[in-house]
């Protein structure tokens, strides 16, 4: 459902807001090994990450990544648009250009519901959801 990259960057931010107080950055080498990611492949995925303003880097030898406000208000929808673009909010299932209420593809009309409810879903699923989850032991980020 979602791409290798989005993947990586929903369970990079996880893992920053699940850092401790006080201990809130963390360095590339770190995140990519706490997520199982390829250290390359991170930096460009934490790169766009800060770029669009959902990660804060700081540069030297005290520096690292970090999450401005502990992921309070960083929607899941948000993540999945900077990395993976808004496709799977509008896309066809099917994956036809032209899929739409007049012209729909053999499954629009299941799809339709299946969609808004993964929107609502993702709108209102916080990263501190998220990560409340592996704080208390009942979700994991590795496996």
């Amino acid at each position: 459902m979602f791409s290798k990259a989005c993947k990586y960057a929903i369970n990079a931010m996880i893992y920053l807001a699940t850092l401790p107080k006080g201990q809130e950055r963390a360095g590339l080498k770190e995140i990519a090994e706490a997520i199982n990611s390829p250290e390359a492949f991170t930096a460009k995925i934490l790169q766009t990450l800060v770029k669009e303003n959902l990660l804060i880097s700081i540069k030297g030898p005290h520096g690292g990544f970090l999450i401005e406000d502990n992921g309070r208000k960083t929607s899941l929808y948000k993540i999945v648009q900077v990395i993976d673009g808004d496709q799977i909010f509008t896309g066809c299932a099917l994956g036809l250009e032209k899929c739409s209420e007049d012209h729909p593809c053999a499954v629009h009309s299941k799809f339709k519901s299946i969609r808004e409810h993964l929107n609502g879903m993702m709108l209102t699923t916080t990263l501190k959801d998220m990560a409340s989850g592996i704080q208390s032991g009942i979700s994991y980020l590795k496996y």
